[in-house]
């Protein structure tokens, strides 16, 4: 593909496959994406594409060779090359003309120079041109065959009807493919600069890995490597996959995945990520993930989609750009008959014509959003921030408000049990026992404390039931035990007064309060009092949004003075506790409806409504795949600062897009009047041509450096 027109006429024959929903066809990148309910054979996709006068392949992993048939006719820079050493002493009596002397090469000499950039180096143009016709429809390559042919046309007439030195325009058509050309080769290197994150994400793929079988460790592929192996990593080598550390200790540089700039220390029992360089230790891993379910895979999968994604805004662009060539050819013969009725000088009336045709980019507007979007994405997730599609990245510039949860997200999600205050007629060991008897088997930060205070326990539990957002209920030693929150204690009809003294001093002091009753007796058995320490970075966080003047929202589902106690001190603007997830989602709902644009950050099952229902859901790796799966924007690490720096880059890239789309734009406003009133030679309309491309994704790699405030 060549230009914006080309998009939208692969996008128009995808969608006319039967069985094809949605397809989204990105420029920058040359990849479409194509959505169906039912399975599509690729053949089918591949034959429509055929049809339309491009060839499609699937999508092949890097790494892997692929046989190319010689061509031909050169390309990249060696055309470009071999463009310039033709046209070269075409243009060179023009530029001795500036110095006074005048010299012309003979038209014949001429004719044999500009013969082989027109038909063989500029075959491109003409081949992808006749298939645009064939397929009624319009592109960049068929502006310039056109432009060429017609000022290569008038000089081969001129040359053969005039006996005296005629004007000749070869070095028009020559100079003008050369430079098409040097701002195609331009275009396609910087293009693969802004597909440089994902390079840089699939080389830390290793491609083999050590596993340890029986007393053997041998080195297999890493296809092969399967769910349980234990693989061996040595210091300084790349840990070949997702798992859990079953003996050693080491540091880990995580710094391409999270973007964490330091190494961070791992133990047994903790989760090391494939791609990753182990540090100083032996370590052995059993793996959790291999393949395509890979951290690793999955992070190169979400910026492949984000980098695919269009834009809102790239919509109305392609409208215009559907209608951008007919409209051209129209004023290029309208400027040819114009002059020619009006001058009667056929010859200029010509050129004039070429210089609209030639003057004319569709190529930059295609360009200007893709572009941004990748180069914005990119540097993103070099930074740890995961951007799952185009539209949150456009929406996130307009965030206004920012709602949190707080266990995880503003705290370390690791509370530890701090006080037991047991009701009369229990004791506290009692009390611990029963509790951790209700909550065992419990992935909840607060279970996790309950057990490890307990130690092993002989009570078992039976009908262990999970109340959302409320607590759990289970049946221990035939009673029917309930451990949770104030509100649960309050539907069950459990009287809270015997410890309602002691509970209000440990929550205005900021400990989070769960109860444990017996609700077949309506019995208060006691209560729990927990402790979670504030993230560092989350004053810091907090604040560079309130420097970006976003107003911040505290949405917990904990007790209201552990609420004020975190948000206080945060200096959170708005604070809201006792909150079941369906409250947050409605919360941030009604955010919205008051004309906020809204964020929610969580990282739990029970914060996946409220990011669904925000305008740009904003997710911690550190959390469950259910919120990450609800977000459009993934935190690699559990740093909160992150948050302003994914709205930061958001700005960013949105700027770059308007100032792309307003270049495009513009430059096509002023050159093709200028073209129409015969201001502007072809040869510079050519040159303006290529550098429209090449600007407008400059302009977006500027974006790569970009940094977090913390990191600047």
């Amino acid at each position: 593909m060549s230009c914006a027109s080309c998009v939208g006429r692969v996008e128009r024959v995808l969608a006319a496959v039967p069985g094809v929903d949605k397809v989204s066809v990105n420029l920058a990148t040359e990849m479409a994406r194509v959505e169906s309910a039912t399975p599509v054979d690729f053949a089918v996709l591949a034959q429509a594409i055929d049809k339309a006068g491009y060839q499609a392949s699937l999508p092949i992993p890097e790494r892997q060779a692929v046989a190319v048939a010689p061509s031909l006719i050169p390309a990249g820079g060696l055309a470009v090359v071999l463009a310039a050493l033709f046209s070269l002493p075409l243009l060179l009596p023009m530029l001795l003309e500036f110095a006074g002397i005048h010299w012309m090469l003979d038209g014949r000499v001429q004719w044999l120079l500009a013969t082989p950039v027109q038909f063989w180096l500029g075959a491109r143009f003409y081949r992808a041109g006749w298939l645009a016709v064939r397929a009624r429809s319009g592109n960049m390559d068929l502006l310039v065959a056109l432009g060429t042919s017609a000022a290569y046309g008038l000089s081969i007439y001129q040359l053969l009807a005039s006996h005296a030195m005629p004007h000749l325009y070869f070095e028009a058509s020559a100079v003008v493919i050369t430079l098409v050309l040097l701002g195609k080769w331009l275009e396609a290197r910087a293009k693969r600069q802004t597909a440089a994150a994902i390079r840089a994400l699939q080389t830390l793929r290793p491609e083999s890995a050590r596993v340890r079988r029986g007393d053997q460790d041998i080195d297999v592929a890493i296809n092969d490597v399967r769910v349980d192996d234990i693989i061996v990593s040595r210091p300084g080598e790349r840990i070949a996959a997702d798992g859990v550390i079953t003996e050693g200790a080491s540091h880990v540089d995580e710094a391409l995945i999270t973007g964490e700039s330091l190494p961070v220390a791992r133990h047994a029992g903790e989760r090391v990520t494939g791609g990753a360089i182990n540090g100083e230790g032996l370590l052995l891993v059993r793996v959790t993930a291999v393949g395509a379910e890979s951290t690793l895979a999955r992070i190169i999968r979400l910026v492949e989609d984000a980098q695919a994604a269009k834009a809102p805004v790239q919509h109305l662009v392609d409208r215009v750009s559907a209608v951008f060539v007919p409209v051209v050819l129209v004023l290029a013969l309208l400027t040819f008959a114009g002059w020619w009725l009006i001058g009667g000088d056929a010859e200029q009336a010509i050129i004039n014509a070429v210089a609209v045709l030639v003057i004319a980019c569709p190529c930059a507007l295609g360009l200007a959003t893709p572009a941004a979007i990748m180069a914005g994405t990119g540097v993103a997730a070099r930074y740890g921030i995961l951007i799952k599609d185009a539209e949150a990245l456009e929406l996130a510039h307009r965030i206004t408000t920012v709602a949190f949860d707080k266990t995880g997200t503003l705290t370390e999600g690791q509370p530890s049990l701090t006080e037991i205050a047991a009701a009369p007629g229990t004791d506290e060991a009692q009390l611990l026992q029963l509790a951790a008897a209700v909550q065992r088997g419990s992935e909840h930060p607060l279970a996790r404390a309950v057990q490890q205070a307990a130690g092993a326990t002989t009570l078992l539990a039976a009908d262990i039931t999970a109340l959302p957002g409320r607590g759990v209920a289970a049946t221990v030693e035939g009673a029917r035990l309930v451990l949770g929150s104030t509100r649960l204690m309050q539907e069950q009809g459990i009287s809270l007064q015997a410890l309602s003294s002691r509970a209000e001093a440990l929550e205005q002091a900021g400990h989070t309060i769960s109860w444990l009753a017996d609700t077949s007796t309506h019995q208060l058995l006691g209560l729990l009092a927990f402790g979670d320490r504030i993230k560092p970075q989350a004053r810091a966080a907090i604040e560079a949004l309130h420097a970006l003047n976003i107003h911040t929202v505290l949405l917990t589902g904990d007790n209201q003075g552990s609420a004020n106690a975190v948000g206080q001190q945060l200096g959170v603007q708005r604070i809201v506790a006792n909150m079941l997830p369906a409250d947050k989602a409605s919360t941030v709902a009604a955010l919205k409806q008051s004309g906020q644009t809204t964020a929610m950050v969580g990282d739990g099952i029970n914060d996946a409504p409220a990011l669904a229902a925000a305008d740009v859901g904003i997710a911690m790796s550190s959390g469950t795949d259910v919120a990450m799966h609800a977000a459009g924007i993934t935190l690699m690490r559990g740093d909160p600062a992150l948050v302003a720096a994914a709205i930061s880059i958001s700005r960013r890239s949105h700027n770059k897009i308007r100032q792309n789309l307003f270049w495009a734009f513009i430059y096509n406003l002023i050159g093709i009047p200028l073209a129409i009133a015969g201001l502007l030679n072809p040869m510079v309309a050519g040159a303006a041509m290529a550098l429209s491309s090449v600007s407008v994704i400059s302009n977006a790699l500027l974006l790569r450096r970009w940094k977090p405030e913390n990191q600047a």
